[in-house]
């Protein structure tokens, strides 16, 4: 049995996001309304809330797509012969494994690409994965979706995926961009695997973002310490209730943290004075929803055409996959 060695090429460090995030923060403090940008809610602690929120009673979209996943792998394997996988935005690939086992079994697989911001998740999975699929090829890629993706290797037989429904938490214009990229690294032989929540009942979603232990709230609210921490801000998260709205004319969650009492916020590591004023809400996510014909649209306005649209039997969330327009 030959072992396969693993490649990691990083294009992003603690300096760069550094930068990254003083302009982000800048930009998102000075509109009105008020925002934060949403990858501040994913530090290690904030990434550990995550993870306790997807095992939440409330929160049904990740255990519904790995169902869907679970259940599609053998078909989409049998269907297209992928020799290839690249996950973008892979984290642990908790849920990816379900695709990797199914790929590796069938014998096709070769390589694994994984793409995420944080250099530590992604040396951390490598490793994992380099021990459980021995003869898989590895090569990581620690770079921003905004830039780097012009860093991802050509390859054929490829499948992409991009998993929670993170294509979500982009605005429309971003998210066709960001899926315009992607298309651009795509072969005709290649498919990209789409996960979306769908419409559904408000209260459903709502629940989903609002659960009763709490936990959301809390995650919510560490994006404050996360630009204290990064940035010398003096944010008091405490002074922040957490809500999550659906907005159904925008089909998106919106969730905010809503000032309990005014707030004069110094930002010492971008020269910045900002008031809060009490009962001001200030967007730290949003997440959209999906019906099947408004994924077909936002695929064909990247160049994509779907070939495949995949439910579970309450269509709570879907896993599309789309091809490059002939």
């Amino acid at each position: 049995m030959n072992t396969q060695e693993h490649e990691i090429h990083v294009y992003v460090d603690e300096a760069d996001l550094f930068e990254f995030s003083k302009s982000e923060v800048r930009e998102g403090l000075l509109r009105s309304p008020k925002e934060l940008a949403p990858y501040l809610l994913y530090d290690e602690k904030g990434s550990e809330l995550f993870e306790e929120i997807t095992e939440l009673p409330e929160y049904y979209q990740t255990r519904t797509e790995k169902k869907i996943l679970g259940e599609i792998a053998p078909i989409i394997e049998e269907r297209y012969e992928f020799r290839e996988l690249l996950e973008l935005g892979s984290g642990s690939s908790y849920k990816t494994r379900v695709l990797l086992d199914e790929m590796h079994q069938s014998g096709q697989l070769e390589l694994y690409l994984p793409f995420d911001v944080s250099e530590s998740m992604v040396r951390q999975t490598a490793e994992e994965l380099s021990r459980e699929y021995p003869e898989m090829g590895i090569y990581a890629i620690v770079g921003d979706f905004n830039r780097h993706l012009g860093k991802i290797p050509s390859g054929n037989h490829r499948l992409l995926v991009f998993l929670g429904g993170t294509i979500g938490n982009f605005k429309p214009q971003t998210a066709e961009t960001f899926l315009r990229n992607v298309a651009r690294t795509m072969d005709p032989s290649d498919r990209l695997l789409l996960g979306t929540d769908l419409v559904k009942d408000t209260a459903v979603i709502e629940a989903a973002y609002n659960d009763s232990r709490g936990v959301t709230a809390a995650f919510n609210r560490n994006s404050l310490k996360v630009v204290n921490d990064r940035l010398g801000a003096n944010f008091k998260p405490d002074a922040y209730e957490h809500r999550a709205i659906f907005d159904t004319e925008k089909a998106q969650i919106e969730m905010h943290l809503i000032a309990t009492s005014r707030q004069d916020v110094r930002i010492e590591a971008i020269d910045l004075d900002v008031r809060v004023e009490e009962g001001e809400y200030v967007l730290s996510e949003i997440s959209r929803k999906f019906t099947r014909s408004t994924v077909e649209s936002l695929l064909a306005s990247a160049g994509l055409e779907m070939t495949d649209w995949f439910t579970d039997p309450e269509e709570k969330f879907a896993l599309s996959l789309g091809a490059v327009r002939g």
